[in-house]
């Protein structure tokens, strides 16, 4: 995709990695609407960065087609968005309070999948446009006190792989960004701060550069970590092996009335 001279939406972009990769679309010529749920927070980088910005709450679908209008009236039309926007919560699962399991399917799954469906029609009568979704390794591999956060990301990659075959020789691209772990305020926000030995968290500026180069190539999937790709990997070959190392590896989070 050519992104000079293009629009894009980046929600989620008030901090952390959305932040970073609207100030690296700009970069490359990207006229960029910022969307967050915090308004000071919103306008803040909107100033900072000199863009248009956009209010909403994306875990109310009612608001979903608002921020998409919004978005589409700053410059006209949009031709890129990256779903961006997350949240999570870190925990066994039955001490998961019943009321964040809504938000966050809303906000990480739902969310993404009617905002496309909001541009998608507008990009097909062009002929031309990109739908970046950032997903996570969580996704991929499924991690021990993130089971709803890691199913949210496990169908937005199945979202995203189904809507790239349904646009092949349409000239919408579809692209899937996956990051390991990056460091931003996402684990405070979450509730719990990232313990884990490894992966180590990654610089927000580096990952976003990652992800807009994969916009810019036309590829259709990128690793934040390439060396995390092995594993999948293993879970698809060999499932029990794998199966042993993730308990050890999520040893510390247990469901509290289970036994290993």
């Amino acid at each position: 995709m050519r992104l000079h001279g293009s629009f894009a939406l980046v929600t989620g972009s008030s901090g952390g990695l959305g932040a970073a990769v609207a100030r690296e679309l700009i970069r490359h010529g990207v006229r960029v609407v910022v969307h967050g749920r915090d308004a000071t927070r919103t306008a803040a980088v909107a100033a900072e960065l000199g863009t248009a910005h956009v209010l909403g709450d994306l875990a109310d679908p009612a608001q979903v087609q608002r921020v998409a209008d919004e978005a589409t009236t700053a410059h006209g039309r949009l031709d890129l968005v990256v779903h961006n926007a997350g949240i999570g919560w870190q925990g066994g699962f039955d001490t998961m309070p019943p009321e964040r399991i809504p938000e966050i399917v809303a906000t990480d799954l739902t969310a993404p999948v009617l905002l496309s469906r909001a541009v998608l029609p507008r990009l097909l009568e062009r002929g031309r446009g990109h739908l970046c979704f950032v997903t996570s390794i969580a996704g991929r591999t499924g991690v021990a006190g993130e089971a709803v956060y890691a199913a949210t990301k496990a169908g937005l990659d199945a979202f995203a792989d189904s809507l790239r075959l349904e646009a092949t020789g349409s000239g919408v691209e579809i692209s899937t960004f996956v990051p390991a772990v990056v460091d931003t305020d996402f684990f405070t926000h979450r509730g719990t701060p990232y313990e884990r030995r490894s992966p180590k968290p990654r610089d927000p500026e580096r990952v976003a550069r990652q992800l807009v180069s994969l916009i810019a190539s036309g590829g259709s999937e990128r690793w934040s970590d390439p060396a995390l790709r092995v594993a999948p990997v293993v879970r698809a070959a060999w499932p029990a092996a794998y199966n042993r190392l993730a308990r050890r590896w999520g040893e510390e989070t247990r469901l509290s009335g289970g036994d290993d």
